[in-house]
């Protein structure tokens, strides 16, 4: 299980892992598993990152710690987005185009675009968090965006048959995932009252459910690439949410 967790963290972070881990099929498919404690980590350095910023501005200390999110995750997921909104502009409805564009590695105007206004979105929340002194959110949204691939990955067949993931989303244990999910599920509860977690899952569903049915009548499946966009608009759904509702109350 250790190593599954290290291909894990060297998959969704630019963490430094100091020990080869074992690619074994089992241990690729196993590393599913640890998705939310990966969100977990990321949120907690970012907290942690917070808390010794306390003295500086907001708005300074939210850019700082927009930058870090980034910097972790070597922007692996934006590119996702990226390449996403590309491949539904430019695809023009055609499965075999818009996969194909998502592999091409230039960017559009429509992929900057999305990339420019998912990040102020992002960067205004958390000034907004940090204002009203509601940090924890910085932990729960990176949660939230690895447990909804984790999601993805059990119940969304894979577009390219020899992708990258598609042994991940054929193969990978339905148990002890949907017991991941169940666990994040009770670690936001931990941090949330009853009407804020209701709410909270209730806007996860009704996103995932959305982006989900784009990528299944797009492209018939999911790519790297598009779970990606899901780990970005899910982090920036909870994001504004708790922005916008949260801290009114």
């Amino acid at each position: 299980m250790f190593h599954s967790f290290l291909i894990a963290l060297q998959f969704l972070t630019r963490l430094p892992v100091f020990i080869e881990p074992d690619y074994a099929l089992p241990r690729r498919l196993n590393a599913i598993l640890f998705y939310p404690l990966i969100g977990l980590m990321i949120g907690g350095l970012l907290y942690i990152a917070q808390q010794a910023l306390t003295s500086v501005e907001p708005f300074l200390a939210a850019a700082i710690i927009l930058s870090m999110w980034v910097m972790i995750t070597g922007g692996l997921h934006l590119d996702g987005l990226a390449d996403s909104a590309d491949a539904w502009a430019g695809g023009l409805g055609d499965v075999q185009r818009s996969l194909e564009i998502m592999k091409d590695p230039r960017s559009g105007a429509l992929a900057i675009v999305v990339l420019i206004v998912s990040l102020l979105l992002k960067f205004a929340a958390i000034y907004v968090l940090i204002k009203q002194q509601q940090v924890q959110w910085l932990i729960i949204s990176p949660l939230c965006g690895r447990a909804a691939v984790v999601l993805l990955l059990m119940i969304t067949p894979y577009a390219r048959k020899n992708g990258l993931g598609s042994e991940m989303a054929e193969q990978s244990p339905r148990l002890p995932v949907a017991i991941s999910l169940l666990l994040s599920i009770g670690v936001l509860f931990f941090w949330l009252r009853p009407a804020q977690w209701l709410l909270l899952l209730t806007m996860l569903l009704v996103v995932f459910y959305f982006i989900r049915r784009l990528m299944m009548q797009r492209i018939g499946g999911m790519t790297g690439d598009t779970a990606g966009a899901m780990i970005e608009l899910i982090e920036l759904s909870v994001l504004l949410l708790a922005a916008i509702f949260f801290t009114a109350q």
